[in-house]
């Protein structure tokens, strides 16, 4: 590439991320706190003499809340976004918790503060430091021109809205060698919101991220698919030291793992957990799946993907899968990613003594 040209790609790159630092940066993050007194309750079951259930609904959203110039006209969109949810939450119809990534306008960060949850916090900010992470140098050079000058220009973009009080919250910004390209300039990661329940005995910790992206990111493959394999390390390392193994836990968010069968392989060999999409598409897991899936393997064909593990006194099963903003019932298309909605039972014996949360 011609030195003037690589050049002018310089001069891009840098007025995206200061865009991206000014339209973001003037807004405030949304937040929000409530008490266990201020909890509603949810409706508890008894199916029989021995166990207590109730429901758990989780979605993750990306809700392409970025600023100009990587994106313009979003504001309306967005705003609907927080207008639709505040609409459900009114009417009793909306998600229990709300996993979103890419909240990194303004108009985003207003979008989700106007959704109303009386619980809101959000991930690793732009200057939130990556500890305990690799120093070794990605395969291939960097480049300015794609972003990746060694800085960053916003945060995570993630957010967790809850109906339930958040009890604790933890947070791992991914590392700048565990970056590659564009996602360089987002300081991303994955956050830990743990939640509790009045009545449930035991609190629910609950994950979010948002990986490097492939062909988005203007990095080589090599170079990317190796970014995310330290990203799928780095969140592994974190829910291990992070997690309390007696609780439940959800992990959901945008993986970036469509199509790509080698980031399955890589990301497979640090996790364990549960996958919801796998479960369901099993006729026999009594899963309701309320959205149009091809093919035996349909956790290839999307970013949006949620995982869970049980707890020692309560667990955590999937009973129904269904979109929501799709264009359907549930709302009209408003981001680039349909939001992935997930309603779990839970489920303890009666006798189970409580050890936290509400």
């Amino acid at each position: 590439m011609p030195a003037r040209q690589r050049w002018i790609w310089s001069l891009r790159t840098a007025a995206l991320g200061l865009a991206m630092l000014a339209t973001g940066c003037a807004t405030p993050l949304p937040r929000s706190a409530m008490t266990c007194a201020e909890a509603a309750p949810p409706i508890l079951a008894a199916p029989d003499r021995e166990r207590v259930t109730t429901t758990l609904t989780v979605l993750t959203y990306n809700i392409e809340g970025l600023g100009w110039p990587a994106r313009s006209g979003r504001a309306p969109s967005l705003r609907a976004i927080g207008e639709r949810l505040a609409a459900l939450r009114t009417e009793g119809r909306a998600p229990d918790i709300v996993l979103f990534q890419e909240m990194f306008s303004g108009a985003a960060k207003r979008a989700i503060a106007a959704t109303g949850y009386p619980a809101i916090v959000t991930g690793p900010r732009r200057t939130t430091r990556a500890e305990g992470v690799t120093k070794e140098s990605l395969p291939g050079r960097s480049h300015i021109k794609r972003g990746e000058l060694g800085l960053h220009f916003t945060g995570s973009g993630l957010a967790i809205a809850s109906r339930y009080p958040i009890v604790h919250v933890d947070m791992h910004a991914y590392g700048r060698r565990s970056c590659a390209g564009i996602d360089c300039l987002a300081n991303k990661g994955i956050m830990l919101a743990r939640i509790a329940i009045p009545g449930v005995p035991t609190p629910i910790d609950i994950y979010d991220t948002h990986m490097n992206s492939r062909g988005a990111s203007r990095a080589p493959a090599h170079r990317n698919l190796a970014a995310h394999d330290r990203q799928s390390l780095e969140a592994s390392a974190f829910i291990d030291r992070s997690h309390e193994d007696a609780y439940p836990l959800i992990f959901g968010g945008d993986f970036n793992m469509r199509h790509s069968e080698d980031r399955w392989e890589n990301f497979s060999r640090y996790q364990s957990l549960n996958l919801v999409h796998r479960v369901c598409a099993d006729p026999a897991s009594g899963c309701d799946v309320r959205m149009s899936w091809d093919g035996d393997e349909p956790w290839m064909d999307t970013q949006d993907l949620q995982f869970f593990w049980p707890g020692d006194t309560v667990s955590v099963h999937p009973i129904r899968v269904e979109a929501m903003f799709d264009g359907g019932p549930s709302g009209p298309e408003l981001s680039d990613h349909d939001g992935f909605l997930v309603t779990y039972m839970l489920s303890w014996s009666r006798s189970a003594a409580r050890t936290g949360g509400c």
